[in-house]
Parts: C-alpha cells; sequence; structure tokens
C-alpha cells in the first residue's frame, strides 16, 4: 500500500500541473485576444514569457499586452517555482521514505524469533499468510515481485523483497531465528534450492514445501523438508471426496474456516495447560466443564497421535491435545489459560 505521504506529494504535484496547464491556457488566450496574435504566435510568446528565455516579441507589445505580459511573468514564477519545488521534494523524499520503510522493516525482523517464513506470495503463499493471519502467527513473506510488494503491503502482512533462493535474503528474513519455513513458489527446482539453503542454515528449522511434481517429492523430503504438499493431489482428492462423502468433506470444510472469529480447532501443548511437574491426565484438565471444548485428538512427545484419546490419558510434558470447539469456546480456552 501507498504510503500516505507519498499520496499526499502525489496530490501536490498533480495540482502543480493543473496550475500550470491553467497558466498556459491563460497565456495562449490572452495574446491571440488582448495582442491579437495567431495561434503560433500567441504559443510562442507564452512559453518565452513563461520560461523566462529572453526572445524578442513577435510584434511590438501596446499598453494592454504589456500590461498583461507583466501579469503573466509574475504569475509564472510562481506557479513555475512551486512546481519544480514539489516535484524535488517527491522525488528526495521517496527515495528517504523508501529508505526508513527498509530500517523499519529491518528493525522488526531483527525482533522476531520462532516466526514462519513464507517464500512467495501465489496462491498458496496467499492462503497460508490469511491462515496464519487468523491464528495470529508471526510470519514474514519474500517475495521477489516488487509490484505484489507495493498491492499487498499493509501493517499486518510484512515483506522482504528479494530471491529466497539467496542466502543473504533467507539470513536478512531471519531464518536462522525462525520456526518453520513454507516454500510456496511455483517451481519445484526453487523450491529444493531453498530447502537445501535453509536446512544447511537452520537444522532445527520445520519446513513445509509445495510441489508441483509427484517425482519432485521424495528429492524434496531428501532435501531437508518435513512436509511435502501437492495441491493438484490434494485438490482432486477433496473433489473426490464431496461425490462420496459430501456432508463429512462440508462439515471438515467448517473446522478450517479462517477469520479472527471463526476458528473452530485449535492445538495446545500441555505445558500451556498445568503445572508440567504434575502428572495429570485428559479427565483432570475437564476442559468441556471450563471452556467447553472436546478434546478430539493426542500427539505424544514423540509425534505419534491418537484420535478420540480416552479420558485417562496421560499428559507428558512436550505432548499436545487438539480440542474442537466454536469460536467463542476456542477464545474463551484461549484467555482461560493465557495461550497466545
Amino acid at each position: 500500500m501507498d504510503n500516505p505521504l507519498l499520496r499526499l506529494y502525489r496530490s501536490k504535484i498533480y495540482t502543480a500541473i493543473l496550475m500550470l496547464v491553467l497558466l498556459l491556457a491563460i497565456g495562449f488566450l490572452g495574446y491571440r485576444f488582448i495582442s491579437g496574435y495567431e495561434w503560433l504566435d500567441a504559443i510562442y510568446m507564452t512559453v518565452i514569457t513563461i520560461t523566462t528565455v529572453g526572445f524578442a516579441e513577435v510584434n511590438p507589445l501596446d499598453t494592454q499586452s504589456k500590461i498583461f505580459t507583466i501579469f503573466l511573468i509574475l504569475t509564472s514564477v510562481v506557479i513555475v517555482g512551486y512546481a519544480i519545488s514539489i516535484i524535488t521534494e517527491f522525488i528526495l523524499s521517496r527515495n528517504n521514505i523508501e529508505d526508513i520503510k527498509q530500517r523499519k522493516m529491518q528493525k522488526k525482523i531483527e525482533a522476531m524469533t520462532n516466526h514462519i517464513i513464507i517464500c512467495g506470495y501465489g496462491r498458496n503463499g496467499k492462503q497460508a499468510a490469511k491462515k496464519l493471519l487468523a491464528y495470529e502467527k508471526p510470519f514474514i513473506i519474500i517475495e521477489r515481485n516488487k509490484e505484489v510488494i507495493e498491492k499487498f503491503q499493509d501493517d499486518d502482512v510484512s515483506f522482504v523483497f528479494g530471491n529466497a533462493s539467496e542466502d543473504e535474503i533467507l539470513l536478512f528474513a531471519g531464518i536462522d531465528r525462525a520456526s518453520t519455513l513454507i516454500c510456496a513458489l511455483p517451481s519445484d527446482a526453487n523450491n529444493l534450492f531453498i530447502v537445501l539453503s535453509a536446512r544447511q542454515i537452520n537444522p532445527k528449522l520445520s519446513i513445509i514445501s509445495r510441489a508441483s511434481e509427484e517425482t519432485s517429492y521424495d528429492k524434496l523430503k531428501l532435501a531437508g523438508a518435513n512436509n511435502v504438499i501437492l495441491p493438484d493431489r490434494i485438490g482432486g482428492d477433496h473433489m473426490a471426496s464431496l461425490v462420496v462423502i459430501p456432508d463429512l468433506v462440508e462439515f471438515i470444510d467448517n473446522l478450517g474456516i479462517v477469520g479472527q472469529r471463526n476458528i473452530n480447532i485449535e492445538e495446545v501443548k500441555v505445558e500451556q495447560l498445568y503445572n508440567a511437574s504434575e502428572e495429570r491426565t485428559i479427565r483432570d484438565l475437564d476442559l468441556r466443564k471450563k471452556t467447553g471444548c472436546t478434546v478430539i485428538g493426542f500427539k505424544d512427545d514423540k509425534g505419534e497421535y491418537i484420535v478420540n484419546p480416552e479420558a485417562d490419558t496421560k499428559l507428558i510434558p512436550g505432548s499436545k491435545i487438539i480440542v474442537l470447539g466454536r469460536p467463542e469456546q476456542i477464545q474463551k480456552l484461549n484467555s482461560e489459560y493465557n495461550i497466545v
């Protein structure tokens, strides 16, 4: 989005141009009807008068023409001077504003830790950013198309301009402090190169990559991607599921609705729910009574999932629970346990 200061300067430039056009029109008409010049001569006299180049007039000027010329010279000095100052100020301020924005972005990135980096702001990148915004997760987008950045950048979405294949750009985005990298570029080769570079810089990084071809799946996994997503496969499977089990798919889609007040499912670390030194079970939490949310999944410290876990499932450090609820119930859960 444009900076308000730049928009102000643009409006001043438009005003200056309009004033110059009006000045020229007044000069043309004045020399045409006051001095009786032909149109070409009137244009010539107007231009040499406004620019103060000092050429001789086409014909000797009478008293009325001299008065009009004095008025035109004085007016043009003010208007032309104003236009030059505005244009110069706009050019200088544009460079300064770009520098200020760059420094502000760098300061913001340097303060971020455990954030998410999205490479590419195409269809998949936009969807990822939309979901992360809904869950209020901090993220940065690396995009090499300047027009895309100017169109979509605002206070909620932060961009880094550059090629994500370059280590310098990844480091500028804070990949050494990031928790997750999402490679959403349309080229499998570019995604593969980024995965290799990112894994070398940050071995603990969780990497999710997009793949267009099924043959790229194993290569991206071998390069270090934790998860590889094939959008075409997912899309085809989703459409077939709408034929086979339409109501179930529609219900699951409703769980994934994104929006500030439309989150239906949440993943919570058990350490956020109780003192880790105490041994507790899902029954002990009693989330259904306290918040209205229902525990539908459990992930242990080894990464293994249990769907619809038993109430006496022990909660151990490093494990997580997946809860389901209406948006207001999820909000109550987050406020009850100060989950950010």
